[in-house]
């Protein structure tokens, strides 16, 4: 079983920037790809940003240029660097960890997410 815990959430002005964190621990063999997902009441849940094993990331359009995802192989981590924070950005975020273990599971392993909150 692979563990997912996120960190780094919190209140920032609009303008502001945060950081979040997810570190995957566990039985892993490898780590296929860490993405950051977001939530609002209401909607649901939808990708920001995801970097696979081999470094290649992909941003939703409305975070584009604002947000940078970032990996750490050695420590199992994923940060998504999020700059320029909008209230629209308010939502909590949830780390997705897709990894090999004893098996594959293809949805992948859930941390229980970080609220972020975005005052205008």
């Amino acid at each position: 079983q692979v563990q997912v815990v996120e960190s780094g959430g919190g209140l920032v002005q609009a303008g502001g920037s945060l950081r979040l964190s997810c570190a995957a621990s566990g039985s892993i063999f490898s780590i296929k790809s860490m993405a950051w997902y977001r939530q609002t009441p209401g909607k649901q849940r939808e990708l920001v940003s995801i970097i696979t094993d081999d470094g290649i990331t992909n941003y939703a359009d409305s975070v584009k240029g604002r947000f940078t995802i970032a990996r750490d192989n050695a420590k199992n981590t994923v940060y998504l660097q999020m700059n320029s924070l909008r209230s629209g950005d308010t939502a909590v975020y949830y780390c997705n960890v897709r990894a090999m273990t004893t098996t594959w599971v293809q949805g992948g392993y859930w941390g229980q997410g970080t609220q972020v909150t975005v005052s205008s």
